[in-house]
């Protein structure tokens, strides 16, 4: 591919970009830049989590990122994750890359690193404390949806400590590029920000799209960002997220009570699902229906569904049917590998520590 083949599919991935021309210079001053997302093992994984991010990062495997993923196990503790227990966060974290090798990540690709093995470099710590030497406590505390706390909540010394050292992770992984979820970006601005004043660099921000819960919208939050960190899929309500391991009929279930109003787009969970998933793994969507309904039809891009829901030629539950039925197809491979053996081991451990914990 040349550049802009290969800026476009890195920019496919994003919402927002800062900046595209800090991008497109990267990629024509470095063959391989390297890419980096990290993530708490805290629980079961949803399809957010494990099928969009194995979409977003064969996409920039494929234009020559080389990408890092940073088993963030110490970060799941000090936001006391599992109970706090840390030999818990470390099986978590073997059961999501277990997850990622069943439902088509290019994991061969990929590397994978383990927070606690930094935790002996001297050169890990100066630097971090060197971020907060040059950041305000009370530009630290506004960081804190990074761990899915807010402003107002009481927060320990360690989840306050928790953004620098997340900051200091980038320039440890010599990372170009930060490729995480929207409600990472205030962390991500301020490497940006910090990097130059301490002799290091200002990495390109690529804040991917966070995929919906199936719950309705919030009401009342207006900032656009802070209204895709509310509407997304959420581990803790387990009925507006669709799990990695859900049997056939949790997903039909969740699909059918989704939120999904007539003849709307936007803020749709059912077309989030369409977009962002469904039309990136499937060449074509067949709409199942009675011929009295108009028979069935088949979509080849995501664009002529959109508008015939738009328009009320496709029935809500009509469009849950197909959703419903493709993810289910999409995690078959994650239920089988699943089923036996070691993976099912950590399995069994990540659905019951939910539960107990």
């Amino acid at each position: 591919m040349d550049i802009q083949e290969r800026l476009d599919l890195i920019m496919s991935t994003g919402d927002e970009i800062i900046t595209t021309e800090e991008l497109k210079q990267l990629l024509e001053t470095k063959q391989n830049p390297v890419a980096y997302d990290g993530f708490e093992p805290s629980g079961q994984m949803h399809i957010a989590q494990g099928i969009m991010r194995a979409i977003n990062t064969n996409k920039m495997l494929k234009a020559g990122v080389h990408f890092k993923f940073w088993v963030a196990d110490w970060f799941a503790w000090m936001n006391n994750k599992m109970n706090g227990d840390l030999d818990a966060i470390k099986k978590v974290g073997e059961y999501q890359i277990e997850v990622w090798k069943s439902c088509g990540m290019n994991v061969k690709d990929v590397e994978f690193l383990w927070t606690s093995d930094a935790m002996q470099d001297k050169e890990y710590w100066k630097r971090t404390v060197n971020i907060a030497r040059n950041s305000t406590v009370q530009r630290i505390i506004r960081c804190s949806q990074i761990m899915g706390r807010s402003e107002k909540d009481t927060l320990s010394a360690a989840q306050i400590f928790y953004p620098c050292m997340q900051c200091s992770d980038i320039f440890h992984l010599k990372a170009d590029i930060t490729h995480l979820g929207m409600d990472q970006r205030k962390v991500n601005i301020l490497a940006r920000e910090v990097g130059p004043k301490i002799g290091l660099w200002k990495p390109v921000v690529i804040s991917i799209h966070m995929l919906q819960g199936l719950g309705k919208p919030p009401e009342n939050v207006d900032d656009p960002v802070e209204r895709a960190i509310a509407m997304k899929m959420s581990k803790s309500i387990p009925d507006s997220a669709i799990f990695m391991t859900d049997t056939e009929e949790d997903v039909k279930r969740k699909i059918t009570g989704a939120y999904c109003p007539e003849k709307q787009v936007a803020e749709n969970p059912i077309m989030d699902y369409m977009k962002y998933i469904i039309f990136e793994r499937f060449k074509d969507v067949k709409i199942e229906r009675q011929e009295k309904f108009g028979g069935d039809v088949t979509y080849y891009r995501f664009g002529e569904l959109s508008e015939d829901f738009r328009h009320g030629k496709l029935h809500p539950m009509d469009v849950k049917n197909a959703t419903a039925r493709c993810i289910n197809e999409l995690l078959e491979p994650t239920r089988k590998h699943f089923s036996t053996g070691k993976a099912q081991k950590l399995a069994e451990f990540v659905r019951t520590a939910a539960v107990t914990r």
